[in-house]
């Protein structure tokens, strides 16, 4: 088995404080997950070039996915599993029903066009068991032209930036929840960082009614 040892780098790109970033979004994550959910396995999806927050927490299995891990797809490193995702389209999840106690999405929601990011939920809450959680932060909606100003600085990865989708309201994160399963669960939002960033905990209930219609609509936002 490889041991994992820390980068000098936590994500692709350069930026004098992504690990701070990677810390405080770790820290805030870790905090909002009790003690009973991590008797099982956890999910982060959007693991990054290195699966920092997985070696930050404690469960009894660890699983990571991203395009951009490090090593091989399907390798084992330290206990955590990392699974390369084919390509950015991508938003199967290939994992059974029911598998994981907790699913993470830290800094993700801005990468991925709305409608993806729906499908990309409905697994979450196929992937979820029922009682689990699933725990996401973002930026939050009037932070983009202050990331753009701070890649340009160097100070995060303009690389990251660059492919940022958009970023979201509290407003927005509800109606995006609101065409999936997850706007079933039991909600609990905040923000972090001085209310540059958002996060969002959602507790699967033990059964939901959710029909997804055939062809379902564009997801349209409101503004934020």
């Amino acid at each position: 088995m490889s041991v994992i040892t820390m980068p000098s780098q936590t994500t692709r790109g350069h930026g004098l404080l992504e690990p701070l970033l990677a810390r405080l979004r770790a820290d805030k994550a870790n905090a909002l997950i009790d003690n009973e959910h991590r008797q099982g396995a956890i999910l982060d999806i959007g693991c990054g070039t290195f699966p920092y927050f997985l070696t930050r927490t404690e469960f009894e299995r660890k699983v990571g996915v991203d395009r951009f891990t490090d090593g091989v797809p399907d390798e084992t490193i330290s206990g955590i599993e990392l699974h390369r995702t084919e390509s950015e389209s991508e938003t199967h999840l290939s994992f059974e029903d029911g598998n994981f106690n907790v699913v993470t999405m830290l800094a993700v929601f801005e990468h991925i066009p709305v409608e993806k990011l729906v499908a990309l939920l409905n697994e979450v809450d196929r992937v979820l068991r029922p009682g689990g959680m699933f725990v996401m932060t973002t930026p939050a909606g009037f932070t983009q032209p202050i990331l753009d100003m701070l890649a340009w600085l160097k100070l995060v990865s303009e690389e990251e930036i660059d492919e940022h989708e958009q970023t979201y309201s509290h407003r927005q994160i509800n109606q995006v929840i609101s065409e999936t399963p997850l706007g079933c669960y039991e909600i609990e939002r905040g923000s972090f960082e001085f209310g540059l960033n958002l996060w969002l905990k959602a507790t699967k209930p033990m059964a939901c009614e959710f029909a997804i219609s055939e062809p379902r609509r564009a997801v349209q936002l409101a503004a934020a």
